[in-house]
């Protein structure tokens, strides 16, 4: 298992494995097992590459099987519920400090490929993808939908998340979590 850094190369496997896990294309047995609700477009995926460097995966072999996406709010800003938790940072404290666009990112989705679930990979892309990012912000930031509790679960005892704020948006009810960058278990 390798993990690095994508480049515009690993574009069709990640958005292969990012719509396999997208929650418009999943059964509701599926659903349990987790999901991601961001979609990317090529040329979102390419910029964020080659402007952000906020793709992290695991492959094995040829195969993609995991993947972190990381970037500043500057560009998440055209999603809708992105510009949400914006308008959000300068209300929410974490850590003793008030959250801005300019000391914290926005990590997510991360998927990883049913068959290598539970055996690490989401660990390792996790703590690659954080350690990446530490050079330029001081804080992460995500936010995990309550009917993912998966997800949820996975990044509050494996990445060592904590809970910052509740909000809701668009019908649907989320976590915002976070950690300093400089987390490291």
């Amino acid at each position: 298992m390798v993990i690095t850094q994508a480049t515009v190369k690993d574009m069709e496997g990640v958005m292969a494995l990012l719509k396999a896990n997208h929650v418009s294309n999943m059964t509701e047995e599926e659903k349990k097992n987790g999901f991601v609700t961001t979609n990317l477009s090529e040329e979102q995926f390419v910029r964020l590459v080659e402007e952000e460097d906020g793709v992290t995966i695991a492959k094995d072999g040829d195969k993609i099987v995991a993947f972190a996406l990381a970037a500043s709010w500057d560009y998440w800003k055209e999603w809708p519920l992105f510009q949400y938790m914006i308008e959000l940072l300068p209300q929410t404290e974490y850590n003793g400090e008030k959250l801005s666009v300019e000391n914290s990112y926005q990590y997510g989705p991360v998927c990883v490929d049913k068959d290598y679930r539970n055996t690490g990979v989401f660990e390792q892309v996790f703590f690659a993808s954080l350690s990446n990012m530490e050079k330029r912000f001081p804080y992460m930031i995500t936010f995990v939908n309550k009917v993912n509790p998966r997800s949820y679960a996975a990044h509050t005892r494996k990445a060592l998340l904590d809970e910052v704020v509740d909000f809701s948006w668009n019908t649907n009810n989320y976590w915002m979590l976070g950690c300093k960058t400089s987390n490291r278990p």
